[in-house]
């Protein structure tokens, strides 16, 4: 990736409605808009994602979505939602890059935040880098978070459901909902690091138990599962099939779709759907990856569409 470099601005947008959003420019200030939408719901920006655009041809618009990372108030899912989110960005487009026109760049639950944004502003959407595709339909949640995964990784899914009592393990997000929002402490931290847990150690094809230790500490777990789970709990505040459904509405944006063969966590079923239903868009299926963007093969083609869209 490219070096690390620091912002040339940060701030907190005042979103009006009890939340402020942490948001950083890094790179060009005269340099082309673009906008990185992280994971989660609820995981915030890491300094290595200023590291995949080029910061001298691009003017990079990072930010902590509501609840999480550097916004306040933390783990809040009070006025959290898709559309809240999409009206974020709006403001950040048009306050803080100041821009007409910005690409948009997202992976995981970042892809789901982009392709959402692109169909309800597809003018201001000069291209389209989305990777590790999820769009929350009922399918890929129960693959993740009922059954499915689990036979890869039982020993893992072992850890993930302890926390709930086996008479509650028919609708496993339901019965971490409850834990997550309610009023026992101690009980909300245990459910978030075992939630958290068992993202940290299935993203990638290759095990990383530095990445493992990062998602259970305890202020970035208990806003990440608890803002997971409530959109999940929403089916991300969208009808079932919407994305997809809508995805002719992405036809003149040019895009780039990026899967990892075996993800784990965002299986290649939903990256070839966007594909069949927008075929305008470069598609790569990456042989050799899971699910994390830093997987070398995910990496490298990242990169290169940031290179080749910052000649545009």
């Amino acid at each position: 990736m490219y070096p690390p470099i620091e912002p040339y601005q940060t701030g907190l947008l005042d979103t009006g409605d009890g939340h402020q959003v942490y948001w950083e420019l890094c790179g060009n200030p005269q340099g082309k808009p673009a906008v990185f939408l992280h994971g989660g719901p609820g995981a915030g920006c890491g300094t290595h994602h200023r590291q995949l655009f080029n910061p001298q041809h691009y003017s990079i618009l990072l930010f902590d979505q509501r609840g999480c990372g550097r916004s306040v108030p933390h783990a809040s899912l009070e006025n959290n939602t898709t559309a809240h989110l999409i009206r974020d960005i709006e403001r950040l487009r048009t306050d803080v890059l100041k821009a007409e026109q910005m690409l948009v760049f997202g992976g995981s639950w970042g892809s789901t935040l982009a392709l959402s944004y692109a169909q309800a502003h597809p003018k201001q959407v000069s291209e389209l880098i989305v990777r590790g595709i999820f769009t929350l339909r009922k399918e890929e949640l129960r693959w993740f978070y009922q059954e499915g995964a689990s036979y890869l990784f039982p020993d893992y899914w072992e850890d993930y459901v302890a926390p709930i009592p086996p008479e509650e393990r028919d609708n496993l997000i339901a019965a971490y909902h409850k834990r997550l929002t309610g009023d026992d402490r101690q009980a909300q931290i245990i459910a978030a690091r075992a939630w958290s847990q068992w993202e940290g150690r299935t993203i990638t094809l290759y095990p990383d138990q530095s990445n493992t230790l990062n998602y259970i500490a305890d202020h970035f777990a208990l806003a990440f599962a608890r803002i997971e789970n409530h959109y999940f709990m929403h089916s991300g505040f969208m009808k079932e099939n919407q994305l997809l459904d809508n995805a002719h509405l992405l036809k003149e944006i040019p895009g780039v779709i990026i899967q990892g063969r075996y993800d784990c966590c965002t299986p290649a079923k939903t990256a070839w759907d966007l594909h069949k239903a927008w075929p305008q868009a470069e598609f790569h299926m990456v042989p050799d990856a899971g699910h994390a963007f830093n997987e070398p093969g995910i990496q490298k083609l990242l990169l290169q569409a940031t290179d080749r869209y910052a000649e545009k």
